[in-house]
Formats: structure tokens, sequence, C-alpha cells
């Protein structure tokens, strides 16, 4: 389940992705092996872009040459361990839009407890011109920041801003 809502009560929204942590997700002591926490986030700025209005990339590298948000840099505090069976949430929004980069902020809950808390910068990459195998990064597209800062408005003053 996917929605918006008031986090913390400090009136920010922010897109929450819910998710079961499942046998396969652990280590042989029965806690998240650490990967997974980096999959799901990846999977909760994809949902955060979609739901905020955004093409699957594979439209968007015909419309505006844009072929997906790669990570560029990161920073992640593990706090607390989730274990097999938790019912989690990534809770994630925009903390800050640069030129070519922009910063989002995930924390990984479970009840009121945080156990996750990342910052991933990442950049709107598109194919090299002079070499397809490669990429670039592009300027973050104006109507796609339009479409994420109406659907989640930016949460200013946050560590790890882009």
């Amino acid at each position: 389940m996917i929605r918006r809502l008031d986090v913390f009560g400090r009136g920010l929204l922010k897109h929450v992705l819910k998710l079961a942590v499942e046998f396969g997700d652990c280590d042989p002591s029965g806690i998240v092996f650490h990967p997974n926490f980096f999959r799901w986030f990846d999977a909760a700025s994809l949902h955060f872009f979609r739901d905020s209005g955004v093409p699957p990339w594979r439209e968007t590298e015909h419309t505006h040459g844009v072929i997906g948000t790669p990570i560029v840099a990161t920073r992640c505090d593990f706090r607390a361990p989730a274990r097999y069976g938790d019912l989690i949430e990534v809770h994630t929004c925009m903390s800050a839009w640069g030129e070519r980069k922009f910063t989002q902020h995930h924390q990984i809950v479970k009840g009121d407890q945080l156990l996750v808390e990342a910052f991933h910068v990442r950049v709107f990459a598109a194919r090299h011109p002079e070499d397809p195998a490669r990429i670039r990064a592009v300027a973050v597209p104006a109507d796609f920041r339009d479409l994420c800062d109406r659907a989640f408005p930016p949460q200013s003053g946050q560590p790890g801003a882009a």
C-alpha cells in the first residue's frame, strides 16, 4: 500500500511504501541483510516518482531522454534491526533539488521506531550522445520537479542536501 501521511506529527507530507519482511530478506541470524534496505529505498524512490505522476522511465527516454535516476552518493545510518515477519514502512521525501541532482531522504520505520535513515543523492540520467553504453547527468526536467513538488512538497533543512 502506498499513501501520503503526516509523519511524526511534524506536518510533513512524505510518500510511504508498506512492506512485510520476508524470510529471504534475512541473513542466518534472522535480521534483514543490509543490501535489502537499499533495494527497498530504490523501490520507494521509483514509487515516489510514479505516485507523483512522473511517467515510467521507458516512456521518459522517448519524451525527455531520461533513462532513470542513479545514485551518485549515499549516507545510511542503521539504528535498529528489522526481522522476519516485521511490517515496515519506507518514508520518502525530497530534501533538496539541484540543477542536475536531487536528494531523497528515506526513513524505514516499524511503528514509531526509526530503524534506518538514508540520504541518497541522485541524478537524472540520459544516454551519452557519443557512446550510448555510457550515461550522463542532465538537467532536472522542470515538469518532473513540478509534479513531485505538488504531490510531496520538499522538506527543507534536511541534512544531506543536494
